[in-house]
């Protein structure tokens, strides 16, 4: 991987991170697209490129860290998304990060729920202190699901904290927030794992790709905070099946 496609991949980790359309599913289409093999590095750097979007949230939202009450919801949220990953990494890794083909039968069927679920609702008003622990482990189960790419891990807590009575900007905030723990595990699991494998050429990319990340996910938060207020997600989901449908034509 040169430069240029860590650039590249970075503003697609940092544009898709946090809307309903799985930033992982992404980072396997553009790799596809940039001609980069699925190599255990290849994976590794999708996973920890993540980070970068990540940061993003701390500078944004740093004062919520100080929150005892939210830190202990998020801690609860996150057993169930670690236990999880920790017990079917090795097979996620193995088969399902980088197939193509599961990366698109799970946009496809992830944009069919998120117009459905989008029709279907409507617009709660819970806010994350009414969360209870219970909510919290529920919210957590529904976040583990996105292990599958292109499941999208924004999209499965948005869903199931909506069907838990809380608002759109709520549900999106937590989602957020929860990402922190979530992808700071798997990215410090996954480098332990393959740190030895990296090359300095693998490191300097992931840097480049760190800082993109960063850089883009900080405009995309903020768009999407904004945009949540006066739409739903159904637009998410047209999108999802349209890009799904785009690879399955060149790539079936």
């Amino acid at each position: 991987m040169n430069l240029l496609q860590a650039v590249i991949l970075g503003i697609v980790e940092g544009f898709s991170e946090f809307l309903p359309i799985s930033s992982t599913g992404h980072l396997i289409l553009a790799s596809t697209i940039l001609g980069l093999a699925q190599t255990d590095v290849q994976k590794s750097f999708e996973i920890a490129i993540q980070l970068g979007a990540i940061l993003a949230v701390v500078v944004l939202f740093w004062r919520r860290f100080f929150d005892h009450r939210l830190i202990t919801q998020l801690a609860v949220a996150f057993i169930p998304t670690g236990l999880i990953g920790l017990f079917v990494y090795p097979f996620f890794k193995e088969f399902l990060n980088g197939n193509l083909y599961v990366v698109i039968g799970s946009l496809f069927l992830g944009g069919i729920a998120l117009i459905a679920f989008d029709r279907l609702s409507s617009e709660q008003t819970g806010s994350i202190g009414e969360l209870s622990y219970r909510d919290c482990i529920i919210l957590g189960l529904c976040q583990a699901i996105a292990i599958v790419p292109g499941v999208s891990r924004s999209a499965a807590t948005i869903i199931g904290g909506e069907i838990l009575g809380m608002s759109r900007a709520a549900v999106i905030e937590f989602s957020f927030l929860l990402a922190v723990p979530t992808m700071l595990a798997a990215t410090v699991y996954d480098l332990y794992k393959q740190a030895h494998a990296f090359t300095e050429a693998d490191a300097a990319a992931l840097t480049v790709g760190f800082i993109a990340a960063f850089i883009v996910a900080l405009m995309s938060i903020r768009w999407l905070l904004s945009f949540v207020k006066s739409h739903g997600f159904a637009a998410f989901g047209y999108y999802r099946i349209a890009i799904a449908l785009v690879f399955i034509g060149l790539y079936a």
